[in-house]
């Protein structure tokens, strides 16, 4: 994909879509084909050099039982102070940390269990920008969230988004309509690609998981007022 572009991978569980991020990443290398950045395979470059371009915001955020400070300049060690701040603004989460009693030395306890999802997530944006990273890759970083806090952690990683070249990797539709380049996953191959519009007009697997989840979506709004209604 070119740079600066935005890339999702979507599909049902089990269709690959991690394996992809898991890939980029070196865990393991692949067994067939090549994964290339700038014209260079992966396999040909030290996986340090490698892991200081990609900036990773996962599913479930690993926190450390430490101060948010901690946490977030956790990104890159030798960043100062004022950049830890200015990715926590970035992040939209600047205002709740110094609304805090202990400010930034507040804890969150371990694996983060005093801050709330959308926080935690928040936490885990400003520390993958800190590191500055040319390659940012969503794995999942919506999945776990209600519908508000998904909204707004959207917004947030849409304006973060804008100067890197960012792969998203997403099981709600809902979340890549914007992107570039859409391709849907299913046992390990992509079988189709293409962009929101021409995905729905092509009437395949997209279109049939699109409008499975917006009727999935339809009812859980229904719902939701009703008990509201109470």
């Amino acid at each position: 994909m070119p740079g600066g572009h935005k890339v999702a991978i979507v599909g049902h569980s089990g269709a690959g879509k991690s394996t992809i991020a898991r890939l980029l990443y070196r865990f393991y290398d692949v067994s067939a084909g090549g994964i290339r950045i700038d014209g260079q395979d992966l396999r040909h470059v030290t996986q340090d050099s490698l892991r200081a371009a990609i900036g990773i915001v996962p599913q479930d955020t690993v926190l450390f039982n430490d101060s948010i400070y901690y946490n977030i300049a956790y990104g890159r060690i030798d960043a100062s102070r004022e950049e830890v701040e200015a990715v926590a603004e970035q992040a939209h989460i600047l205002e709740f940390i110094e609304s805090l009693p202990d400010g930034w030395e507040t804890r969150v306890g371990e694996r983060g269990l005093k801050l709330s999802g959308g926080e935690k997530q928040r936490v885990a944006i400003a520390r993958a920008m800190l590191k500055r990273p040319r390659i940012l890759v969503f794995d999942e970083a919506t999945s776990s969230l209600d519908s508000r806090t998904e909204q707004a952690i959207q917004e947030t990683l849409a304006q973060v988004a804008e100067h890197h070249t960012t792969l998203v990797i997403a099981h709600r539709l809902s979340t890549v309509v914007d992107a570039d380049e859409i391709l849907v996953m299913d046992k390990g191959r992509i079988i189709e690609r293409g962009t929101h519009a021409e995905l729905l007009a092509a009437q395949g697997v997209y279109a049939e998981m699109w409008e499975l989840q917006q009727k999935k979506r339809a009812e859980n709004d229904s719902a939701r007022n009703k008990q509201e209604l109470r």
